[in-house]
């Protein structure tokens, strides 16, 4: 796997690159469905995957992107909860060591369905259960931290994070209370960069246009990233007044879940890897687009053999725009040599084939007779 920090690393690094924390789902994920589903009537899809979700889908993007990544959460004792632990830890090389089981609950789990280019998701879940033993009071030595803010509330692990030398990333999810009150957001304090998409960015600011939203947000944080979907991102360093925006890549979606985490790994690689901000805004977008080509959050989360597939195919095709291909230049110094094939696809995956079982042993046969089954 490429190391996209080989040339940075140092003996006194610390052992993590990325640490996240949050609550893993059992995603379900229908693909292929003409239109939603109607009241009363039975709808079939042509796909479907399961994978772990939540806080998966990031961590696996960062861990197939090469980052060496922690994630701590809790883990039904399902097999629901037995299949994430082992995808992500054994499939993916995440380090759960700061995860753990909890006995008697159950794994959170989400159906998702893809139709339309949209999604609509039904999810089900409880609080998972306080551990017996108190959790570590600092979050871990990491190159960076990953943090979903909370709109009213302040996470204490963010600012120990920052404090401890982490660079911490944040992103939010949409505001059930309605307030969307920029104050809600206390811990942008100690974030290096906040990545919302349009609406987020343009509710928190009461601005009607992401760009605007961006250059409002970066009076916040110093480095503000709005996400446009079809319309590309745009970001502001507010330290140096530098912007930068790049257009989507246009693809055939088949299922946007995950997308948007897909986008947040990319953009923090290529910040730890010490990218230009053009550069780092235009890697996140082309792994969101190719995430969007398969179904399933963590499952359609790209690494390098994918990107280098999509680089060597573009560059094959004259009806290509040089204008636009050169915004991916970069990549031809970073890429391994591709011997995959474009299209890529994923095995099907599922909560886990069985073993075939091994043939029952016959007894062995008496002097004289023969067994016969």
């Amino acid at each position: 796997m490429l190391d996209p920090l080989a040339a940075l690393r140092t003996p006194d690094d610390p052992p993590r690159d990325v640490y996240l924390t949050g609550t893993v789902f059992l995603d379900i994920v229908f693909t292929g469905l003409d239109s939603a589903p109607v009241r009363g009537t039975e709808s079939w899809a042509r796909g479907m995957g399961s994978s772990p979700g939540g806080v998966a889908n990031m961590a696996t993007a960062l861990a197939r992107l090469g980052l060496r990544t922690s994630l701590a959460a809790a883990f039904g004792d399902d097999m629901y909860g037995e299949y994430c632990w082992e995808a992500l830890e054994k499939g993916e090389g995440i380090d759960l060591s700061l995860s753990r089981t909890a006995p008697g609950w159950h794994s959170p789990v989400t159906v998702s369905m893809a139709y339309e280019g949209e999604r609509t998701m039904v999810s089900h879940g409880h609080e998972a259960p306080r551990p017996e033993e108190p959790a570590p009071g600092d979050p871990p030595a990491a190159r960076a931290c990953v943090a979903s803010l909370r709109p009213g509330g302040s996470q204490e692990w963010i600012a120990r994070a920052a404090r401890s030398g982490s660079r911490v990333f944040a992103d939010i999810g949409w505001d059930e209370t309605g307030r969307w009150d920029p104050d809600d957001l206390a811990d942008l304090e100690h974030c290096e960069a906040f990545l919302p998409n349009a609406q987020e960015a343009m509710r928190y600011t009461r601005t009607d246009c992401p760009r605007a939203a961006a250059r409002r947000l970066a009076e916040r944080v110093p480095l503000a990233v709005v996400t446009m979907g079809a319309e590309g991102a745009v970001a502001v360093d507010g330290a140096t007044g530098e912007t930068a925006e790049v257009p989507a890549i246009s693809v055939e979606a088949l299922d946007p879940t995950g997308a948007g985490d897909v986008f947040v790994a990319g953009f923090v690689t290529g910040t730890l890897a010490g990218w230009p901000l053009a550069d780092r805004l235009a890697f996140a977008g082309l792994t969101a687009a190719l995430s969007v080509q398969e179904f399933g959050g963590s499952l359609s989360a790209p690494g390098w053999v994918e990107v280098a597939a999509w680089w060597q195919r573009v560059r094959d095709f004259d009806e290509q725009d040089p204008a636009a291909l050169s915004r991916y230049g970069f990549l031809e110094a970073l890429l391994p040599g591709c011997a995959r094939p474009w299209p890529l696809r994923r095995a099907v995956p599922t909560i886990g084939f069985r073993r075939p079982r091994p043939a029952p042993r016959r007894p062995p046969a008496e002097p004289g007779h023969t067994n016969r089954y």
